[in-house]
């Protein structure tokens, strides 16, 4: 499976924040925002990577992120010339994409929580069971992710049977017919990319993500996972979020003294890269505590 980081448009929510830089670009807490999505990717046993972001901050990321040879992981960039919409990321990494299947996570989202990798793990490795059996069952599709919000009006709204398959979608109702909201991170299989082409633009002019997953409804083949209890997910895209976001991280780190969303440490444990390597990375590191965090791995 592919992964997608959708790290573009102009980050209107955030200015005069984002100016002159990408929001992505922008700290949460100790570490720019673009590593929180990149390490669910990575969680997700995800090594090829496509970052689509503006022709301004392009640079910023490869800058940043290299190619991904350091982490043991392939980065590419594309471009996205205007905000058209997260559907057209599809449309943008369809050469990437190639024959594979292929996971999107918006890149202002932030997830953690226990037992987080394991539904990631099981989300790529349901679509590896089928595609084996494709022939034989026909069984592909989406999943999609509920997250039980107290003001579901605000969101994308998901409604569910009692085995995960997706009922009804709604776009900021008035009325919800449930309280759980579409966070930003969807697994699709390749016909995902034919669904792109034949999208036509909505009344805000853009290739939108619910029209994808409608499609998929409509075949029956749309999933959900529920993200509950234990479980936080926060959408950075507004001042409000970010420092929410800062906040919770300090506190998770400085109390339990684990690191979210380091990804040395995930493709270090993960055998992508070896002890070596890790050494070669601490080195060039500036003081800091983020560097004595990656020296702690050394010793254990």
């Amino acid at each position: 499976m592919k992964g997608i980081i959708l790290a573009g448009g102009s980050g209107t929510r955030l200015f005069p924040l984002t100016k002159s830089i990408s929001k992505q670009i922008l700290p949460v807490y100790d570490k720019p925002m673009i590593y929180y999505p990149l390490s669910v990717l990575m969680l997700a046993n995800i090594k090829d990577i496509l970052i689509i972001s503006t022709l301004r901050d392009v640079p910023l990321f490869e800058r940043l992120l290299g190619n991904g040879e350091q982490l043991g992981i392939n980065i590419k960039y594309k471009v996205q010339d205007s905000p058209n919409g997260i559907a057209e990321a599809f449309l943008i990494g369809e050469e990437f994409i190639g024959d594979d299947n292929v996971a999107l996570i918006l890149g202002d989202n932030i997830f953690y929580g226990n037992g987080f990798s394991k539904i990631l793990e099981d989300s790529v490795n349901y679509f590896k069971i089928y595609r084996k059996e494709k022939e034989v069952t026909n069984k592909n599709g989406a999943i999609i992710f509920g997250y039980p919000v107290k003001n579901p009006s605000d969101y994308g709204v998901v409604q569910f049977d009692k085995d995960g398959n997706v009922v009804s979608l709604q776009e900021k109702p008035e009325k919800a017919k449930s309280n759980f909201a579409i966070p930003g991170l969807y697994f699709y299989d390749n016909t995902v990319i034919k669904k792109s082409k034949i999208l036509k633009p909505s009344e805000r002019k853009e290739l939108e993500i619910t029209s994808i997953n409608e499609f998929y409804l409509l075949e029956k083949k749309l999933k959900t996972k529920v993200l509950g209890r234990g479980m936080t997910w926060f959408d950075t895209g507004t001042p409000k979020g970010l420092l929410e976001a800062s906040n919770f991280v300090e506190a998770i780190q400085n109390r339990q003294g684990f690191y979210i969303a380091c990804i040395e440490e995930i493709a270090y444990t993960k055998g992508w890269i070896d002890k070596n390597k890790l050494v070669e990375i601490v080195d060039k590191l500036k003081k800091s505590d983020y560097k004595k965090y990656l020296e702690s791995l050394l010793k254990k």
